[in-house]
């Protein structure tokens, strides 16, 4: 009788055991449908923040009137530095207006440089700005940088001439550096393409 009471007990346990066999495995398949359901929402997010962070603005002369104009005054306040590019034999080509987080490249008014321009989309776009976004998207994503301070970058153009480039949260000094160094190659690659088309 004490053997009958055993094996009963026994089959009592192994079925909660395999009942809670069958939880865990249901529990388990759930958490990774709802993983695979976060991760396509993860790839809309990030397909999403990678258009926006290269988006050209189309401006005419109308949109610097009034309000605009108020905001470039503004914002030429704030600027800390400004670091003018040339060409090795002094001609003005750029400049960029730093300020504690962003830098914004101000073409001379005189040189047309393309948007379209492969020093500037295939370089200094995707070989350089791109990474630095996506790392920056990262690292916010595993809670090492706040969203806020991501780089975006935004270039507007007007018929498909470069207005500025505008570097938002460029980061510490060395990545600043980085920046400097690749837009200063940027541009006089770019100013070379014009000379070729003259």
């Amino acid at each position: 009788m004490r053997v009958a009471a055993l094996a009963k007990e026994e089959e009592t346990d192994l079925k909660h055991l395999a009942e809670m066999k069958a939880y865990l495995e249901k529990k388990i398949a759930d958490s990774e449908r709802e993983a695979e359901r976060l991760k396509s929402f993860l790839e809309v997010v990030d397909s999403l923040l990678a258009e926006k962070s290269f988006k050209p603005v189309k401006i005419t002369g109308d949109t610097l009137a009034g309000v605009e104009r108020a905001k470039i005054e503004e914002a030429r306040k704030e600027v800390a530095e400004v670091w003018p590019i040339t060409t090795p034999d002094g001609a003005h080509l750029a400049d960029l207006q730093i300020t504690q987080s962003d830098l914004t490249l101000v073409p001379d008014p005189g040189i047309k440089y393309e948007v379209a321009s492969p020093p500037l989309r295939a370089f200094l776009v995707a070989r350089v700005l791109d990474p630095m976004h996506m790392k920056d998207q990262e690292a916010a994503r595993t809670g090492q940088l706040g969203v806020s301070n991501v780089l975006v970058y935004e270039v507007e153009e007007d018929g498909g001439i470069l207005k500025t480039l505008r570097v938002r949260n460029f980061g510490d000094q060395r990545r600043l550096a980085e920046l400097r160094n690749a837009i200063r190659w940027t541009v006089r690659r770019m100013y070379e393409k014009t000379l070729q088309t003259r």
